[in-house]
């Protein structure tokens, strides 16, 4: 087809019949840049060979996006080239949505880089102008590329947002190619959240699909991907023969950063299966051909993998090199399941080392992190499943609806043509019947479903007010011994609102609530009681106890970070505690701890207060607790 092309293209005469050779090579290079990369690059040139003699700034700053593309991957100074040229076309192109595209190329560039800020800025900002210049196309990638960094910084429901979004417009666009690669950017996601089993399952779907569609380079980043997912399953065999599968495809493209990334693939199960020695050999290879691309969350993977595979061999001073390298890189790029592997690593090697106190620095970094990261997939789990039920809700229900409507208008067709079929519009009855019946099952499971969003506080995702004191009612109701309650009140939260306003307080209730839930104890239940109040239920806890709990909570607090939205300011809380008593209700208690923590506020804010009515009928000073200023 290539030949075919450049044989036009030299019996063309300069003018019209250059410019549309010109754009037949750009549409055949765009979709060889997902089967044949080389060939790809190669379309691109010629085009701009044609275009110089027949200038064309639209098409022109088309190919050079296809050239970004390539070189993206492959040589960072190269892709520079082609952005800044494409930038110095942008007044002169007819289709202002190019902008985006250029937009979108090099916040690649920083995203490969490492540099996830300024990468998430491009894609913002391409988004912006896409979307104003109705440019669907150019809106449809920089969404999906969008996508893909949101899911590598935990950000899983805007980025499963975005991806399904993505994957629309290709597939209205009748772009089933992309629609497929915006289907594995969703399959990272679900991998990203733990779930392996599904993100393994869609990988395969859309490897499948994309080996019969001749889309051989992606479908070697699939192998790639499916590697990974099986990896973490635990299927060391499987793992090993999807990185190899992908590694022979990437040397048939000459596609070296996939090389690469197969290599460290292969490197993994080398270290997963105790042969350091072959996972060294494996990255050096892929060290080597990264060479002018620039990929810092891979070079950090594969010194993540190197320090692993020194370890196993006793070499601790050459491992702490390489993972304290990728340390660096992880934190720079806020990937926090990489990072926490890292501190144990870090941990363990310390450990061989005799180094107890970095040891356990490092493990207790680790701890931290994971639990971070943990809490991070729950709630993004949560608002993924969120997006997930509304989008499939609304799909479904407008299947079967369009589904009744198409019986009844069959029914109705079939009733005027002749009574004497009665029977077909019984068998029609009883298929709408049937479907109306599978409409009601549906909305029962989306009812459901609902019930327990209701029970959630959207913003921090904490049991809301209705869940936790229904929670309360049922320990009371079981006659507990003691049962006691915190409840929780952060001091002059109206002044943050008022100063920095209310994306900074939604960011200040998250972070307390993240807090709350690593102070409390295992047996004690979170809530949100509305606005910047909250409340602790904890079973079985004396007087004396809540108030100790209540007080350790009262003294973390202020070291929670807002200094990127607040500055030098520290937040702090004041606390009401109380104990239930036989005969006591919800209501009661709560009016009792109202009431020490009204005393709490009048005492100077920070500090706990007890109310407990057995004792006494005024709220008594909870000793050894002071007032901050």
């Amino acid at each position: 087809m290539t030949a075919g092309l450049l044989g036009v293209v030299l019996c063309a005469s300069a003018g019209a019949g250059e410019e549309n050779s010109a754009a037949v090579l750009i549409e055949h290079a765009t979709g060889a840049m997902r089967s044949n990369p080389e060939v790809s690059k190669q379309d691109a040139e010629r085009a701009l060979q044609l275009i110089r003699r027949a200038p064309d700034a639209d098409l022109e700053v088309r190919a050079r996006l296809l050239l970004c593309d390539y070189y993206s991957e492959r040589d960072a100074g190269a892709a520079q080239l082609q952005i800044e040229a494409a930038n110095l076309l942008l007044p002169a192109v007819r289709r202002k949505g190019l902008r985006a595209g250029v937009l979108t190329c090099r916040g690649e560039t920083f995203e490969s880089a490492g540099d996830y800020s300024h990468a998430l800025a491009d894609f913002d900002e391409a988004v912006v102008v896409a979307t104003a210049t109705d440019d669907e196309s150019m809106l449809a990638e920089a969404l999906f590329s969008r996508a893909f960094l949101r899911a590598l910084q935990g950000e899983y429901a805007t980025g499963m947002s975005d991806a399904q979004r993505s994957q629309e417009l290709f597939t209205h666009l009748d772009m089933p190619q992309h629609a497929l690669t915006a289907l594995s950017v969703i399959a990272t996601i679900y991998n990203r959240m733990g779930d392996y089993g599904q993100a393994a399952q869609i990988y395969e779907r859309a490897r499948t699909q994309q080996h019969d569609a001749g889309l051989r380079r992606d479908e070697a980043v699939s192998f790639y991907n499916l590697g990974r997912a099986r990896q973490k399953l635990g299927q060391w065999d499987a793992a090993r023969a999807s990185y190899s599968a992908g590694l022979s495809l990437c040397r048939e493209l000459n596609y070296t950063r996939g090389v690469a990334y197969a290599l460290f693939g292969l490197a993994s199960v080398a270290n997963a299966t105790e042969d350091p020695n072959a996972a060294l050999g494996s990255l050096a290879q892929a060290t080597e051909l990264l060479g002018p691309t620039q990929d810092a969350r891979l070079s950090a993977q594969i010194q993540l993998a190197r320090g692993v595979a020194l370890r196993k061999l006793q070499r601790g001073a050459e491992a702490l090199v390489s993972l304290e390298q990728a340390e660096s890189e992880f934190k720079q790029g806020n990937s926090l399941e990489e990072l926490g592997l890292t501190y144990n690593e870090l941990a363990v090697v310390h450990a061989q080392m005799s180094d107890w106190q970095s040891a356990y620095k490092y493990r207790s970094a680790a701890q931290e992190t994971s639990e971070t990261l943990l809490h991070k997939q729950l709630d993004q789990r949560f608002a993924t499943l969120k997006v997930e039920f509304d989008t499939a809700t609304k799909d479904k229900e407008n299947a079967l609806l369009l589904n009744q409507n198409a019986a009844n208008e069959k029914a109705l067709a079939e009733g005027r043509r002749a009574s004497g079929l009665q029977t077909t519009v019984i068998l029609l009855s009883l298929l709408l019947l049937g479907v109306l019946s599978l409409l009601v099952l549906r909305q029962r499971r989306g009812a459901r479903h609902m019930r327990t969003l209701a029970m959630t506080d959207e913003l921090t995702g904490a049991p809301n007010r209705r869940a936790v004191l229904a929670h309360l009612s049922e320990v009371l109701q079981r006659g507990s011994d003691y049962c006691s309650i915190l409840v929780i009140d952060i001091d002059h939260f109206k002044s943050i609102n008022d100063q920095h306003g209310h994306p900074v307080g939604d960011v200040t209730l998250q972070l307390l609530t993240a807090k709350l839930r690593s102070a409390a104890v295992d047996t004690a239940v979170l809530g949100r009681l509305g606005g910047e109040e909250f409340v602790v239920v904890l079973p079985n806890t004396t007087l004396h106890e809540a108030a100790l709990i209540a007080d350790q909570i009262r003294a973390q607090v202020p070291s929670i970070d807002l200094s990127r939205w607040l500055g030098e300011r520290r937040i702090t809380v004041s606390i009401g505690v109380t104990t239930s008593v036989p005969e006591d209700t919800v209501s009661t208690m709560l009016r009792r701890a109202d009431a020490a923590l009204y005393a709490a506020k009048h005492a100077g804010r920070n500090c706990v207060r007890t109310d407990f009515v057995a004792e006494v009928n005024t709220p008594a000073v909870w000793r050894g607790v002071g007032n901050v200023r």
